[in-house]
């Protein structure tokens, strides 16, 4: 079983991220071999639509389990709908985390646990808390912000589209 954990940084040794889809990092680890791969989130910096870029990039890994401090309803949505397990609430160390995890310790959250945007306000500083929004009504995107979005979200499923070309390849192998 792989599972995917929103990292600050790129090792075991990093925190979860409490940001799913503008997380920096993303650890996939395969449970059984303790295997595991670091994965730069290209969403993290989006004017708009990360939760869905990103959602689409880790249900293209393969993964399971989602395991992060927080989740909006897009990311939700869309990790949902491919049948990956949503855990909101961890944090810690990414070791740490796996290991409770194995443990059972955890369960699966049935809804998004923040609102839409609520990482956007998150400058990352020592100390400093992830606030949603003081405007309860999000601003539409800017013209530059929608194109950087979808420019995002293309990359994603280009991306998405070439794992499953790989892998249908790889199949298509076995088979013979």
């Amino acid at each position: 079983m792989r599972i995917a954990i929103s990292a600050t940084g790129p090792t075991m040794e990093a925190e979860v991220d409490p940001r799913f889809g503008r997380c920096q990092y993303f650890i996939i680890v395969d449970l059984e071999t303790m295997e595991f791969e670091a994965l730069e989130n290209s969403s993290a910096m989006a004017g708009g639509g990360a939760g869905i870029s990103t959602g689409q990039m880790i249900a293209g890994k393969g993964v399971e389990v989602v395991l992060t401090g927080n989740c909006g309803p897009n990311a939700y949505q869309v990790l949902s709908a491919a049948g990956i397990q949503v855990i909101t609430g961890v944090s810690g160390k990414i070791g740490d985390a796996i290991e409770e995890y194995k443990l059972g310790t955890f369960s699966a959250s049935q809804q998004p646990n923040v609102a839409d945007h609520f990482g956007m306000s998150y400058s990352g500083g020592m100390g400093t808390g992830m606030t949603a929004s003081a405007n309860p009504l999000p601003q539409p995107p800017s013209l530059e912000q929608e194109l950087e979005a979808l420019k995002t979200q293309s990359q994603a499923l280009a991306q998405q589209l070439t794992e499953m070309q790989r892998h249908i390849e790889e199949l298509e192998k076995k088979r013979r």
